[in-house]
């Protein structure tokens, strides 16, 4: 009996679980998944949570629920890999061999790396929401705070969903709104980029939803510390931006145990063939999710489109086969702007995001890079496809790994 290994119950690890169990022979293939946490998080509800549109309820379910019968599943913690010996390492001593091993151990924050942001001022006024914890303690503060300079930052790129943080610098605006209070708060974006996004035709399109907004931005800013004394954040040629509540994205990194097995870059993701979603170093290793270093988008439908694609590549490794280079890096995601309407962007490693239909061309029903309601609802749904399809991995019709040209205006 073979055994296939999946580092990681999250997003990218549980399609894969799902996946290769519809495929693999039970009788020749064991699969085993390792994950020492036992909730399993709808981390793009993080993103509402301080907000108040949805409850702590809504995003956590129990891992186990979406772990297909005949994977072994595994809550305990990985100390590290040894890809010599094709072995993983627990903490509690025991030692897994594999034949194949899957990389998705995702990414995580690390406020550690910026002198002052786990300072004093930590969940007081200042706060991160790509965690579960820190997007609650936000809630919290939010329900009372009485306004002020907010601050929503980010360290350094790349991050997980990368347009999370302007998503809430827009839903802030609805908030205060909505708390008739809007007049006594001032938001101000700060970003390392040079522009509002990575891509310039979505930059010019969110530069204008900032301005109609009334939110400043700071851009070209690269911070060097927080000064929890006074309230300032202070970039490395010494540009002072104050706030009284400060909402940052932290740098983002791999886990440590990829450090540890000496397979990671300086941030700890896995250097991957960008196309095949094969590691670079080891052939029986494959990595996919925000556990890679490739220049596509840290985001879940990028994990989706990834799992699809190197499932098949996997089955073509076990049959001796050559890998299909099939991976565009294609992300689609849903921006919300706020007062219930949202855009949808769509791109590649060579396209921008433009303007179009999505998922079919000419038909829709989405609009591209156009601000809508029906965006909104759909950004919503996706939380109902995420739970019952997604992670089961089930195809969504009509939406392609990779991205479509149809239907589009380059």
């Amino acid at each position: 009996m073979k055994r296939i290994v999946i580092l990681g119950a999250g997003t990218a690890g549980t399609m894969m679980a799902n996946h290769l169990r519809n495929h693999l022979k039970r009788e020749e293939w064991e699969i085993d998944i390792i994950d020492e946490r036992e909730e399993h998080h709808y981390q793009p509800g993080y993103l509402f949570l301080p907000f108040d549109i949805y409850e702590p309820e809504d995003i956590t379910k129990p891992i186990r629920d979406f772990i297909p019968h005949g994977v072994n599943l595994i809550h305990d913690a990985i100390d590290r890999i040894v890809p010599q010996e094709q072995f993983v390492n627990m903490v509690n001593g025991d030692r897994l061999h594999y034949d194949l091993l899957i990389i998705a151990t995702g990414a995580k924050i690390a406020p550690e790396e910026t002198e002052g942001m786990l300072g004093e001022e930590w969940q007081k006024s200042v706060f991160d929401f790509y965690t579960f914890e820190g997007a609650l303690a936000l809630r919290n503060k939010l329900r009372e705070w009485e306004g002020g300079k907010l601050v929503v930052h980010i360290t350094e790129m790349p991050i997980k969903c990368p347009v999370a943080p302007i998503e809430f610098a827009f839903l802030a605006d609805s908030y205060f709104k909505n708390k008739h209070m809007r007049d006594k708060v001032e938001i101000t974006y700060v970003t390392p980029l040079s522009g509002a996004f990575t891509k310039p035709k979505a930059t010019t399109a969110l530069q204008h939803l900032l301005d109609v907004k009334h939110i400043q931005i700071e851009s070209d800013f690269a911070i060097e510390q927080v000064d929890n004394d006074r309230k300032i954040i202070i970039d490395y040629g010494g540009r002072e931006i104050p706030f009284d509540l400060l909402v940052t994205v932290p740098t983002n990194k791999g886990d440590e145990l990829i450090v540890r097995s000496g397979l990671g870059d300086d941030l700890n993701f896995v250097p991957t063939h960008k196309a095949t979603l094969q590691s670079r170093d080891y052939e029986n290793i494959f990595v996919l999710g925000d556990a890679t270093n490739i220049a596509a988008s840290k985001a879940g439908s990028v994990a989706h489109f990834e799992a699809e694609i190197l499932t098949d590549n996997i089955l073509r490794y076990i049959n001796g086969e050559p890998l299909k280079e099939e991976f565009d890096g294609h992300a689609n995601c849903f921006v919300e702007t706020g007062g219930g309407k949202a855009l949808l962007i769509d791109f590649n490693y060579t396209h921008e995001p433009v303007e179009g239909t999505f998922p079919l061309p000419g038909i829709g029903p989405l609009r591209l890079l156009k601000e809508s309601r029906f965006n909104h609802m759909g950004k919503l749904a996706f939380r109902w496809i995420y739970w019952n399809m997604l992670l089961k991995g089930t195809h969504i019709p009509f939406v392609s790994t990779k991205m479509q040209e149809a239907g589009k205006e380059f």
